[in-house]
């Protein structure tokens, strides 16, 4: 049986989610949680878990190229260590350089400029984010 994993790409608006797998270390968008001012609907991601029943969480924790904090890179610490404290799941942060720009880039190549749409900008970052950990980690 293949190790599920579910990774996050946080942000203060929007929560992009992606589920992957250690078999073929890929991974598939799954969805875009709202969040208000960096706290999300727990319920939403409560049922995720639920659902997939991952080995373990991946988040995103953005950087500086300089590896200074990105202004969000506390609050991305914060939401894993809730994600950590609520799931009882082992949650792994995960350098998250440039995968915003990466994931408009991919979009961009497969449709254009109307597909590149901000709803499918955090979903996608989410995949960069966890296929990167998976090549790394699982």
């Amino acid at each position: 049986m293949s190790k599920i994993f579910l990774g996050f790409d946080f942000g203060t608006r929007n929560i992009g989610v992606a589920v992957g797998q250690a078999i073929t270390k890929t991974a598939t968008p799954l969805a875009i949680l709202h969040a208000k001012n960096g706290v999300p609907n727990w319920d939403e991601i409560t049922k995720l878990i639920a659902q997939w029943q991952p080995q373990a969480l991946i988040v995103g924790v953005p950087r500086h190229l300089d590896d200074t904090p990105h202004k969000i890179t506390q609050l991305a610490h914060k939401f894993a260590a809730a994600l950590r404290q609520r799931s009882n799941l082992p949650v792994h942060e995960a350098e998250e350089r440039l995968t915003t720009k990466a994931a408009r880039t991919e979009i961009y190549e497969r449709g254009g400029y109307k597909a590149l749409q901000d709803k499918n900008i955090d979903d996608a970052a989410a995949v960069l984010i966890l296929e990167e950990w998976l090549k790394n980690h699982a």
